[in-house]
């Protein structure tokens, strides 16, 4: 029996192992991917009929018209020079969708429908015939059918009422894929295993995992990357990556980190994050600004006009602040607790948090999104 046989039934008993013994740490499949092993983005344009009257203006849209004379010259069909369109039955749109690794000729994928003009609505609308291209201009998928549209919507009388979106849909197997793309995995007798975030730490456990059942058959390229020795065989390809993607790995500790969303004053931190001795003084300042307006009227047969006046007015007020002592923290608990007593709602808390960052009083990575 060959070395790499002998690494594929080590693997297979380790997987059937794992099934039976609880895992505490993590499937390699759920830490990387396989090298090559990737989707590819298509886009293309269309147009989509049969809307009830929501569709775009075509005064507004020229592109809309130019699409619709195109589709009907290619029909057949020719329309008069100068002819004026004002059809709201149509809507032109982006199709997108993504191909899957190894989509074979013939099989369906999903694609989704986005509003590019004015269209109120894409509910009950057809696509019709769409060509998919990928990055280098080949047309890759072909897209055709009825959008499904979850939202709903009416107007009267100057009221309208919307529930969800309706200028974008999705359209379940919308799609037939007409080309394959080639996704070698592997080079010769390698493959290579890529972690979805970069760590030398967790790259050496993933090389330890792999070389426990079959040793010196891993090694770690970078910090990302691990080369993997494989059959050259397909069929026995298949069956090594399978049972590697079920190897137990236990991921490294993260680096500490805070992250901070400055548009809905979200912060989120991971369980590594450290305090030092520091002072915060927390105060709020209140800007209010006032506008009156005042009738005027004047008196009875003076001739006069009503004139209406504003009177605005400013205040500004500061509250107190106290100069809070925060203590040392090592874990979590103890940083959350230290915050909770500045008494900071979450968008004052980005600025405490980032004067503490600048002043080392913070021990980690502060990232704003």
């Amino acid at each position: 029996m060959s070395f790499l046989s002998r690494l594929c039934l080590a693997l297979a008993v380790v997987a059937s192992l794992a099934v039976g013994t609880p895992a505490r740490a993590e499937r390699l499949k759920d830490l990387a991917s396989i090298g090559g092993v990737r989707q590819n983005q298509l886009i293309g344009y269309g147009l989509v009929v049969g809307l009830d009257g929501s569709g775009d203006q075509t005064t507004q849209t020229p592109f809309t018209v130019q699409s619709i004379i195109n589709m009907l010259g290619n029909l057949g069909i020719t329309l008069p020079p100068g002819q004026s369109l004002q059809l709201k039955n149509v809507a032109a749109v982006m199709v997108t969708a993504s191909l899957p690794p190894f989509a074979r000729p013939g099989q369906q994928i999903d694609v989704t429908v986005s509003s590019m003009g004015n269209a109120r609505s894409l509910k009950g609308g057809t696509l019709v015939m769409t060509p998919l291209k990928g990055a280098d201009g080949q047309i890759y998928a072909m897209a055709q059918g009825s959008l499904a549209v979850s939202g709903a919507g009416g107007s009267a009388g100057g009221a309208k009422v919307t529930v969800n979106h309706l200028s974008a849909g999705r359209i379940p197997g919308g799609a037939t894929v007409e080309r394959a793309v080639a996704s070698p995995v592997g080079q010769g007798d390698s493959v290579f295993v890529e972690l979805n975030d970069a760590d030398f730490g967790t790259a050496q456990n993933v090389v330890d995992a792999i070389n426990r059942v079959a040793p010196g058959a891993a090694q770690a390229v970078d910090g990302r990357q691990i080369q993997v020795l494989a059959p050259e065989d397909p069929n026995l390809r298949v069956a090594f990556l399978g049972h590697l993607e079920n190897l137990d790995v236990t991921p490294a500790v993260q680096a500490a980190k805070v992250i901070v969303n400055s548009r809905t004053g979200s912060v989120v931190m991971n369980q590594k994050v450290a305090l030092q001795n520091c002072a915060v003084a927390h105060g709020s300042l209140t800007v209010t600004v006032n506008n009156e307006q005042q009738v005027s009227q004047p008196g009875a047969l003076s001739g006069g006009q009503t004139a209406v006046t504003n009177k605005g007015s400013v205040d500004i007020k500061q509250e107190g602040s106290t100069l809070f002592n925060i203590k040392a923290g090592t874990n979590l608990a103890d940083v959350v607790k230290a915050l909770n007593a500045v008494g900071a709602n979450p968008l004052e808390l980005i600025a405490i948090l980032q004067a503490m960052k600048a002043s080392g009083a913070l021990r980690a990575e502060l990232e704003v999104i």
